[in-house]
């Protein structure tokens, strides 16, 4: 009978420590899983309801407090003659806001951002465009009004997901031919800038499902 009962108590015992070995396990891997949909979600563009109601960081000083939560920034009226390169730790950066300052130039780190979607960048004094503005391959708007930009660079091509291009009152005079890749572009804003009728023709052809807005067209670019 003695033996019967301490053999019930180490079966009681073993059957604890299975269960309690068990369940830490279990609790491991829902900690691993939930680790992997958090690092799934963090790598996954917002949709437009989810970075509409995102905070708009307005201040440098305030989003380098919370990197980890900026997904929208507005640096704009800032008096800005460069980019702080500190911008490049938000890594979920979606939307950049830099318009009405006084950049001249765009630092090659602006292509470091693969999930921004908006880059808003009108009234400054931009001449160009960095190459590396190709790599910003979820870019669906680009804002670029009121700079003085002649050309655009031919990897404006690689934004393939691209569905606005705002470049009024610019100095534009060539377009290049690898515009015509960007099939999902809906509206290219080209008014406030002088070109021939033949011109036009040639950026309509490019672009035939684009709705494309010119100013009338004139004689002095030939």
């Amino acid at each position: 009978m003695r033996y019967l009962n301490r053999m019930k108590s180490i079966s009681v015992k073993v059957f604890l420590i299975v269960t309690f070995l068990f369940l830490s396990g279990s609790n491991c891997l829902f900690a691993q899983e939930n680790d992997t949909l958090a690092s799934r979600v963090d790598d996954t563009k917002l949709d437009k309801a989810a970075l509409d109601s995102a905070k708009t960081f307005r201040s440098l000083a305030d989003a380098l407090s919370q990197p980890d939560k900026v997904y929208k920034l507005d640096l704009s009226k800032k008096k800005l003659k460069e980019l702080n390169p500190r911008i490049q730790e938000f890594k979920k950066l979606q939307v950049l806001i830099i318009s009405r300052n006084n950049l001249d130039s765009l630092p090659e780190w602006i292509g470091n951002f693969p999930k921004l979607q908006v880059f808003e960048a009108s009234n400054n004094n931009l001449k160009e465009l960095p190459t590396q503005i190709g790599n910003l391959s979820e870019l669906v708007f680009l804002g670029l009004n009121r700079n003085i930009i002649e050309t655009l660079p031919h990897e404006i091509g690689q934004l393939k997901k691209l569905e606005t291009l705002e470049m009024w009152d610019n100095e534009l005079s060539i377009v290049p031919e690898e515009i015509k890749q960007l099939t999902n572009l809906k509206t290219f804003e080209l008014r406030g800038i002088l070109f021939s009728v033949e011109q036009q023709l040639q950026i309509e052809d490019l672009l035939p499902t684009t709705k494309i807005y010119f100013s009338p067209p004139c004689n002095c670019k030939n």
